[in-house]
């Protein structure tokens, strides 16, 4: 008795009138009715644990048969010897890159510089000759960012190298708006910087029932029509497989004119500075009638750039006059608080990861993994969300306790070990089958006490 008094302590007060610890009343509270959690319980609606309402992650996503067979024939007509190089290349360039360095951060770094050879007279005995030290340590000590310029060769690379990893994470975020908010039936959506439109082809999969229109977005020619060329299988002629797609080079101008659904993914690295940056979401959310899908690759420079879009669009809520509705996070944060992975002594990027089968070529033989960082914005009211705790790592299972590293709804990341024992064998199990980027779910974090435990990651 003693034990069981001391395991209801460390959990948390005791419901009145329930006669159940709070973690069973949070999960009581998943589907009305259920009272009392035991091995009989029919919380879960008879389904298995593996089918709990936060698991989120989907299998191995395979490109639409006709996009695959579209890319295909394209890179069996102008694929070179030299081709397998230049996506392995343009790969590593584009996960590597940095954020463009800021002309305020430039001028701050030319003055300490300046400072540091005055201060040493025998260095720079000319201002023509201090002027050039200065050059010199900028350019030895600054990120070169450069603007791509997507011609018809490197369009084509870039299809090879990015269009089945980005279908892949584009799918991700939209099949959890799908599952969560299944009643949700778009009718327009507006991809920023569409490229080879594995957006649309994403959206048609996920909503292709009610989408009626779908407007790409790209200043590339080059991409456009290459993004063309894929909708109607590899040619330049022909009916396209998806109906009611229009290209244009420019954002739309008018302010009324709103999308259910906007996407930018893998866009906002490609914009050259943070003033570019601003504008192009501000407007982005000014053209958003229901959701705003942000990816990055999940890199810190990705997850930096996300949560700068985050904090600007629920900062400037008073700046749509023509759609008052407010603005929260639907996706991955349960909260719109600060990011607690940015506020650690040792940032981390917020980043999750999606399987999927690769263009069929000759070096594509094997499943792959998408690493990406993502942000959905919706309007409307935070109540309208569950704020379930996310898994922001790979769970780690172990005899008899499982580790779950969360994001909480009170804007802390929490390590939680679970047991049967203390939290329940539901909780238990639950927490057995989810994964990376699931969504655990109890109502109350604080259900978890503090862990004490080793990270076996950190081991």
């Amino acid at each position: 008795m003693a034990g069981a008094l001391k395991s209801l302590l460390i959990l948390g007060r005791w419901c009145p009138g329930l006669g159940v610890a709070p973690q069973a009343r949070s999960f009581a509270a998943v589907v009305p009715g259920v009272t009392q959690i035991d091995n009989k319980s029919d919380f879960l609606q008879k389904r298995p644990h593996r089918q709990h309402p936060g698991i989120l992650n989907l299998p191995h996503v395979r490109l639409p048969q006709a996009l695959a067979d579209g890319a295909q024939l394209l890179l069996l007509e102008n694929a070179g010897p030299t081709m397998e190089n230049q996506v392995q290349t343009l790969t590593s360039y584009l996960w590597s890159r940095h954020l463009p360095v800021e002309p305020e951060e430039l001028q701050r770094r030319a003055r300490h510089f300046e400072k540091k050879f005055l201060e040493n007279p025998d260095l720079c005995q000319t201002e023509e000759k201090l002027r050039g030290a200065v050059l010199h340590a900028l350019r030895k000590t600054t990120y070169h960012w450069q603007e791509l310029s997507y011609t018809e060769g490197l369009s084509l690379v870039y299809m090879a190298a990015r269009l089945d990893g980005g279908f892949a994470a584009v799918s991700r975020a939209f099949h959890e708006i799908r599952a969560r908010n299944p009643a949700f039936q778009p009718q327009t959506l507006m991809d920023f910087g569409s490229g080879t439109g594995s957006v649309t082809w994403a959206a048609n999969s996920i909503w292709g029932q009610s989408l009626r229109e779908y407007m790409c977005v790209d200043k590339s020619p080059a991409m456009l029509a290459l993004a063309e060329k894929l909708l109607k299988g590899g040619s330049e002629s022909g009916e396209p497989y998806i109906p009611g797609v229009f290209f244009r080079q420019f954002l739309p101008v008018s302010p009324k004119v709103q999308f259910d659904v906007v996407v930018s993914a893998f866009s906002l690295s490609e914009l050259p500075s943070r003033a570019d940056r601003t504008e192009v979401v501000q407007t982005l959310w000014r053209k958003t009638g229901h959701f705003l899908v942000l990816v990055e690759n999940g890199t810190k420079a990705g997850h930096r750039l996300l949560m700068e879009a985050r904090d600007l669009v629920l900062k400037g809520k008073e700046k749509s006059p023509l759609d008052p509705r407010p603005s929260f996070v639907f996706a991955p944060c349960p909260h719109e608080l600060p990011c607690p992975q940015l506020t650690t002594s040792r940032p981390l990027a917020c980043s999750f990861s999606q399987a999927y089968h690769p263009i069929p070529f000759r070096w594509n033989k094997k499943p792959k993994e998408e690493k990406f960082s993502m942000v959905i914005l919706a309007r409307g009211s935070p109540e309208e969300a569950n704020r379930w705790p996310r898994i922001t790592q790979p769970v780690l299972r172990r005899p008899r306790h499982v580790h779950c590293h969360l994001c909480c709804p009170d804007g802390h990341m929490q390590h939680a070990v679970i047991t049967a024992r203390r939290h329940g064998r539901d909780l238990y199990r639950c927490a057995r089958v989810s994964s990376w980027g699931d969504l655990l779910p109890v109502l109350t974090p604080s259900a978890f006490p503090p862990s004490t435990a080793q990270d076996p990651s950190e081991s």
